[in-house]
């Protein structure tokens, strides 16, 4: 069995469907099902004798030591955390709580664990740690894209938090010796997206008739990943990937917020055109957020040499799956806006969107 932790979120929710239609192995999904873990993101998996679920923090020591002593999981594949950085501007202690006391939490409970197994479990045993591209911090226009010995520079509560992260899996890896692994992903897209992020929140905003928000100028740059190949990226890692090494997961699509919103504007003009004019024309520019980040760019070769590990999906091939899921499941589009989500587009963008 494998443990996977935040398995109801966006990623691990795609991870886990991903993994279970390639393995035979149990998975055991440990989520404390915050406004943006989402069990309904799983319900294929209802009736899959493979797929188990608790309800639990990962701040719950007692708790995890229960599972890990009934279950004893070969693997942990720790992708629980608060991601969202306009999020961790108005809340940040979410961000510390969840991001670092539960990653605390977790590799203290897993050492203890692993230092019990016998020699052969142990040597074999994995703690695989996802993070993200912007502990690095921001790049200029002409800058090479991050690499796994980029120094860190996180410029948001939400970013840091995720920095201190890494640097406690690193400490239990040389302090400890626990055969850990950490990937630093870049921008992720793809079905069960949670409607705060934009692809989704444009996608939804734009078939509502409501304005399509882009901070600032637009110009900020990101690197796209489709969620499926950083599923499989992350599959690659824990099968082969070296103890103690961080690896570097992107897409190589790099483009900026204006070009995306406009991708997808042009997207829904073909494939769900309005009565009259094109969904471009709801695009408004907003102020931006503080200490936006002016780009991010990831550079994958490690990951493509040593483990053999590239994407399938283009931003083009991606981006067109993406919306079409969209608007094949308007149950999960009602499901998921049922709930936070309204609130808190309330309280960022200053506005009510029903």
């Amino acid at each position: 069995m494998i443990f996977v932790t935040g398995g109801a979120g966006f990623i691990g929710s795609n991870f886990i469907l991903d993994y279970l239609s390639q393995h035979d192995e149990h998975v055991l999904n440990i989520d404390k099902l915050t406004y943006a873990g989402n069990p309904y993101n799983l319900a294929s998996l209802e009736n899959d004798s493979r797929y188990h679920f608790v309800q639990a923090d990962i701040n719950d020591s007692a708790t995890l030591k229960s599972l890990f002593e009934q279950h004893r999981p070969r693997a942990i594949l720790h992708f629980a955390a608060e991601s969202h950085v306009d999020r961790s501007i108005h809340s940040p202690g979410d961000f510390i709580h969840t991001n670092v006391n539960g990653t605390f939490s977790l590799l203290e409970v897993t050492r203890q664990y692993w230092s019990e197994l016998p020699a052969a479990e142990k040597e074999h045993f994995r703690f695989l740690h996802v993070s993200t591209d912007e502990v690095y911090g921001t790049l200029g226009p002409t800058d090479a894209p991050f690499s796994e010995t980029t120094a860190y520079a996180p410029n948001s509560p939400y970013s840091a938090s995720k920095a201190a992260s890494d640097h406690l899996v690193r400490a239990y890896h040389h302090t400890y010796g626990l055969p850990t692994l950490t990937t630093n992903c870049s921008n992720n897209y793809g079905p069960y997206h949670f409607p705060e992020k934009l692809i989704p929140l444009v996608i939804l905003n734009a078939l509502d008739g409501k304005s399509l928000p882009i901070y600032g100028d637009g110009q900020q740059i990101r690197d796209w990943l489709f969620v499926t190949d950083h599923c499989t990226a992350i599959r690659q890692v824990l099968a082969r990937g070296i103890p103690g090494e961080t690896y570097n997961i992107g897409g190589w699509n790099e483009k900026t917020n204006l070009i995306v919103v406009q991708t997808l504007c042009d997207l829904l003009d073909r494939l769900k055109p309005k009565a009259d004019g094109s969904y471009r024309d709801q695009i408004t520019f907003v102020q931006d957020r503080p200490g936006h980040d002016r780009r991010y760019a990831i550079d994958s070769r490690k990951l493509k040499c040593e483990l053999d590990w590239e994407p399938v999906e283009t931003f083009e091939t991606g981006i067109e799956k993406t919306v079409k899921w969209y608007l094949s499941h308007p149950d999960w589009v009602a499901n998921i806006r049922s709930g936070d989500y309204l609130n808190w587009i309330k309280l960022h963008y200053g506005t009510e969107q029903q």
